[in-house]
């Protein structure tokens, strides 16, 4: 499949909208006494920072029919993203609580988000046919999977979907391992399944060793791995990843790889220092990749272009990666005047 074709069809993105609550930046959350409210959520971050690069995009998923789910909406629909395959019901809204990092001291996450609507949602309520109509690509991410089974058969189903209908189909790994502990379960079966479905994924080595059932790879050459996962999953076309090292809170150096089956290019390394909000790069980094597909770019333009998209996001505080095609094509020119 081209997964360039159909670049001007929307981007349909499936999963859970979150809110962020957030401790103050020096804080534990305990100590807090007001937290800063933001909204979130991996396909949701990919959804908006698409929609600012240009192209349309469709949230699908379930939300509280209450203020909270309302606001969600609106956030949403305010960044150009088209919420109206959202569903609103009776229930809670999924949160997430974090905890910024400081000095020596890492940032914490933790979910509250079991129970939510979204995840209590029946799989059979979603017409795939008619979410995925006139779609040329659809978005998911792993962590979709470990929120409730309901919501595993749901994104199984939308990517059976979508295989049927044409659409591209892109998968980001995003193992989370307490939702799936919450569950009493790993989550390897169930993302490896979804993995064999995508022609695009996001994933590196780790990922790879975990949903393979082998724990070499993860220790090994990083192209050995992603070769296994091409040779395990015939439909996949194109794995791409990011690279971290973290030289303290506030201070990382970020690279990037893009795989095909006919061989890898890497980006170069760059530094991010004096961060402000490390959430949402990995998603800032996967609209990046689909952005540059979808306009027909070179591989080694899509992945400088995401990785920049990555390093933007450490500077803007949220989830949400806001910002346009030229804002991120400046960063990468290294000038930093002001703008008059």
């Amino acid at each position: 499949m081209n997964m360039a074709n159909r670049n001007d069809s929307p981007v349909v993105c499936f999963g859970e909208i979150l809110l962020r609550l957030a401790a103050p930046r020096g804080e534990l959350l305990a100590q807090a006494r007001h937290l800063d409210m933001q909204v979130g959520g991996a396909e949701a971050n990919v959804a908006a920072s698409l929609a600012h690069l240009g192209h349309a995009t469709r949230m699908v998923g379930a939300l509280p029919d209450q203020p909270l789910g309302r606001h969600a909406r609106d956030v949403l629909r305010g960044h150009g993203v088209d919420t109206t395959a959202l569903e609103f019901a009776d229930g809670r809204m999924g949160l997430y609580f974090f905890t910024p990092g400081a000095v020596n001291r890492a940032s914490d996450i933790v979910y509250d988000r079991a129970g939510s609507v979204f995840a209590n949602r029946a799989a059979a309520s979603y017409d795939w046919e008619a979410l995925l109509a006139g779609a040329g690509w659809l978005h998911v991410s792993g962590i979709t999977a470990a929120i409730s089974a309901e919501a595993g058969q749901a994104v199984h189903d939308a990517l059976a979907c979508a295989r049927r209908l044409g659409v591209t189909v892109s998968f980001d790994g995003n193992y989370r391992p307490s939702l799936w502990a919450a569950r009493g379960e790993d989550g390897a079966p169930a993302l490896a399944a979804l993995l064999a479905q995508a022609d695009l994924a996001f994933i590196d080595q780790r990922d790879i060793a975990l949903l393979l059932g082998n724990p070499a790879l993860a220790a090994g050459d990083p192209a050995a791995a992603i070769m296994a996962a091409f040779h395990a999953c015939p439909l996949l076309q194109a794995v791409a990843c990011t690279r971290r090292e973290q030289l303290s809170v506030d201070h990382h150096q970020l690279s990037g790889a893009f795989y095909t089956r006919h061989g890898a290019i890497e980006a170069c390394v760059r530094d991010v220092a004096g961060i402000i909000d490390r959430i949402g790069t990995g998603d800032a980094f996967a609209a990046g990749v689909i952005h540059g597909m979808r306009r027909g770019w070179s591989r080694h333009q899509c992945l400088d272009f995401a990785l920049a998209a990555a390093c933007s996001k450490h500077s803007v505080a949220g989830d949400i990666h806001p910002v346009s095609e030229a804002d991120i094509i400046a960063t990468m020119e290294g000038t930093f005047d002001v703008r008059r």
